[in-house]
């Protein structure tokens, strides 16, 4: 299997925030606590409407290796075993987030608590994880690499710590491959409000749930960013300069559910947030490649089987969505109105160096980290801008605040560079690769396939950061609570089925230099 030796860095300034505002269903709606980690008293008042609201804590959130990340090597009559146990993982931290965002008052009155009652179990649960996926591997032959057993313990992150993987305090800048693009971040601090927290869905009975972001911090006047968009690579000779647009509309039937059948095939829940489905309309935890092919789908080219999914976004309003209480929604904080783009576009572009190759069937794909907050930015893609500024400013880890007129807009490129023989890879990533963000080149070893690239638009009420440190009018994208819906977290799915020879016609467009659809 070929593999990806060219690492992507995007150097920013996303500080941690502190969990600890909760939203509680109450006899009167929703309210708001707020918890302090320097005082046992909690301060409850009524919900204000679509406002985040400032709170301080000492622990903001629980940070962990990604073990799936540095898999490697896993022999496919593991895979199925492995995807369960990585998916154990993540509840384990999911459980421990909700135990830490709702234990402040404990936590104010004990200083050892967090480590005695939620990272150490949380180790020790993880250790015995991690131990099963190696009894998976090697039960089939497989070979373990035994520095994974050192991903057991986890830390916390307090309100005042950058994001893991390296960033600096400061202004964010750095540069991003954007699938053959570089780009700045851009992405400018509001003041000092670090510490701002959303409530989240009260969770069981087990009292307010802490909530997990936006902060304050995370969104920025998108006219006060200056330009960082930087020019493509220049096209050679033997470029591929079409393009194909399948027209697959934008989720308006509300085709939802929080699974992620690539990540974690078998296992309801396994994203822990919700998706939007376009395309395929048979894509949950227990699709097939079978299945697929039966799937139906929404795309007006009918041969068009593929799956496009994304996380939604929520209108910050205090709505109690249809999934308030389920997996996904309120039970893994993510709450309030789930927002349909105005306008969704999947294009297929070709590459500046080379022509491509057709897709093959059932080729996988994710383009971002929905755990670039705590893994750090080495595989983060989120782009984020407004209507009329996307070719001049980008953010990843910002979420704009658009002006009067202009609309949110959420854009990938997905890797354009495929090893040749592998529709998948045991960490989902190294079967493919991005082209050199100068030349377009893709790495030793790779071949250039179409490269998906997708433009959301979304009408969002516009933001204000208030002086006293809240945002009206927030919004945030689905994630896993403890990543506290940071805007870097954002990413996107994609599953290549296609039937009557779409694959080869996508190609064949695209390397004769024609605009197709």
């Amino acid at each position: 299997m070929g593999r990806n030796t060219r690492k992507r860095r995007t150097p920013l300034a996303t500080k941690a925030i502190a969990a600890s505002a909760a939203l509680a269903l109450g006899g009167g709606g929703l309210l708001w606590a707020n918890y302090y980690a320097s005082a046992h008293e909690s301060h409850n008042q009524a919900w204000g409407g679509n406002t985040t609201k400032a709170a301080s804590a000492q622990v903001a959130t629980i940070s962990c290796p990604d073990v799936g990340q540095k898999l490697t090597n896993v022999p496919s009559r593991a895979r199925q075993g492995v995807a369960m146990e990585l998916s154990n993982l993540d509840k384990q931290i999911t459980e421990a987030y909700n135990r830490l965002a709702s234990t402040r008052s404990a936590q104010a009155g004990d200083p050892s608590f967090v480590q005695n009652a939620i990272v150490g179990p949380l180790k020790d649960k993880r250790a015995a994880t991690i131990d099963r996926i190696r009894i998976d591997v090697q039960r089939v032959g497989g070979t373990f690499d035994s520095s994974l057993s050192q991903l057991a313990a986890c830390t916390t992150q307090s309100a005042n710590q950058t994001t893991a993987g390296g960033q600096n305090n400061g202004q964010a800048g750095g540069q991003q491959n954007n699938g053959g693009q570089q780009q700045n971040n851009g992405g400018q601090q509001q003041g000092n409000n670090g510490g701002q927290q959303q409530g989240g869905q009260q969770q069981g009975n087990n009292g307010g749930q802490g909530g997990d972001g936006p902060a304050a911090a995370d969104f920025v006047d998108i006219t006060k960013v200056a330009p960082n968009v930087q020019g493509k690579p220049a096209k050679q000779q033997n470029a591929s300069t079409g393009t194909f647009v399948t027209r697959c509309g934008v989720n308006a039937n509300q085709n939802h559910n929080s699974d992620n059948v690539i990540v974690a095939p078998g296992v309801t829940n396994g994203a822990h947030h919700v998706h939007d489905y376009v395309g395929n309309q048979k894509v949950n935890a227990f699709s097939s490649n079978q299945t697929f092919l039966q799937g139906g789908t929404s795309c007006q080219n009918r041969n068009d089987l593929s799956a496009y999914y994304w996380p939604v976004i929520r209108e910050q309003d205090g709505t109690q969505e249809k999934d308030a209480n389920a997996d996904g929604g309120g039970k893994d904080l993510n709450v309030g109105k789930i927002l349909v783009a105005q306008q969704a576009q999947i294009k297929y572009v070709g590459s500046p160096a080379s022509k491509v190759v057709a897709m093959p069937q059932f080729l996988r794909i994710i383009t971002g980290d929905a755990k670039a907050f705590v893994n750090g930015p080495a595989n983060a893609n989120a782009h984020w801008s407004c209507t009329g500024f996307e070719n001049k400013v980008q953010l990843t880890d910002k979420y704009p605040i658009c002006p009067q007129g202009s609309n949110v807009v959420r854009s990938f490129a997905f890797q354009s560079c495929w090893d040749g023989q592998n529709i998948d890879s045991a960490n989902h990533r190294t079967h493919v690769a991005f082209a050199d963000p100068a030349s377009g080149v893709c790495p030793n070893g790779f071949k250039a396939i179409p490269q998906l690239t997708m433009r959301l638009v979304y009408n969002v009420p516009q933001p204000v950061v208030q002086a006293d440190g809240t945002v009206k009018n927030a919004y945030a994208v689905d994630g896993f609570p403890e990543e506290l819906h940071k805007p870097i977290t954002d990413h996107d799915d994609f599953i290549s089925v296609t039937t009557g020879g779409l694959a080869n016609r996508i190609a064949n467009c695209i390397n004769s230099g024609r605009n197709c659809a």
